[in-house]
């Protein structure tokens, strides 16, 4: 059911792969949605490398809560920048694809842990963190992606 990408000489490798959802701030998340439709949403996200998992954080109620409890299948994609190289007017960037199933994360000590390192992407304002994730620790739902298969490529926009 997974595929690769179908040029060769574009494809990243995993190292690859993992550096790019490092880096990135954002991604897409798609859900499955009502009535057959997507449900594909602008995120961000923390990637542990190590545990092969991207998380999300979530409020307890929403959209994005509904369409899980009706399937757990997702699919998330991220891309660097990009760069513009010299005499080039096009941009050459890296983008990643997994696949993979969600679960709600219930120990407290993992919501806070993850919550803070997804924040450390943003700000480098400890106490900023610290009183963020005080106030909104209980209301936070954090969701666990588990990667099924991930590929990446590298795409000039020539």
């Amino acid at each position: 059911m997974f595929r690769l990408p179908l040029r060769v000489n574009q494809r990243l490798s995993q190292e690859d792969c993992d550096r790019v959802l490092e880096k990135a701030l954002r991604g897409v998340l798609a859900l499955n949605g009502e009535d057959g439709f997507p449900y594909a949403l602008p995120i961000n996200f923390y990637y542990d490398k190590t545990a092969k998992k991207i998380f999300f954080h979530s409020g307890k109620v929403g959209y994005k809560l509904e369409c899980l409890r009706g399937s757990n299948k997702a699919s998330f994609t991220a891309e660097d920048l990009g760069e513009r190289r010299d005499g080039e007017w096009w941009l050459t960037f890296q983008s990643v694809i997994a696949f993979g199933e969600v679960e709600i994360v219930t120990d407290k000590k993992i919501v806070e842990e993850v919550s803070r390192k997804l924040s450390d992407k943003f700000t480098s304002d400890k106490a900023y963190v610290d009183k963020e994730v005080e106030k909104y620790l209980d209301a936070t739902v954090l969701l666990a992606f588990s990667i099924l298969h991930m590929t990446g490529k590298s795409v000039r926009e020539k």
